[in-house]
């Protein structure tokens, strides 16, 4: 019999430890179970943000295209605009040479002095005259 009661103790004690190492188990898989809660929230605020993020993204673009074609017509416009201008100053300097030439004969009968230098100068040297 005292070997029944030394058998009995060995397995009172392992089983002892055996419950022990269950209560420890059970508080770490329950903390585990509260950080995969965590976990979760976490995915799903982070989905949210990459959601949040595309369509932003998607506006950007948008945006980007809206901005592209209105810079193209407006440099369409200008250039457009520019070769108007050129053609405006040609004829301009066209005039002006007619001016000189016409002012030329005048200048042997009555001395005027008429620059021969860019428009501005001439316009300047017209209303001088005036």
């Amino acid at each position: 019999m005292t070997l029944a009661i030394v058998l009995e103790s060995i397995l009172t004690v392992l089983l002892a430890a055996t419950l022990i190492y269950c209560i420890v188990l059970e508080r770490r898989l329950a903390s585990v179970r509260k950080g995969q809660e965590g976990l979760k929230t976490m995915i799903g605020e982070l989905n949210a943000a990459i959601a949040g993020a595309g369509a932003s993204l998607r506006a950007l673009k948008a945006a980007a295209g809206s901005a592209a074609e209105t810079l193209d017509d407006r440099l369409k416009r200008a250039r457009s605009l520019a070769d108007e201008l050129s053609l405006l100053t040609s004829s301009g300097e066209r005039i002006a040479e007619r001016f000189d030439r016409a002012a030329k004969p005048a200048e042997r009968t009555a001395p005027a002095h008429l620059p021969s230098g860019s428009v501005m100068h001439r316009l300047d040297a017209l209303k001088a005259v005036r």
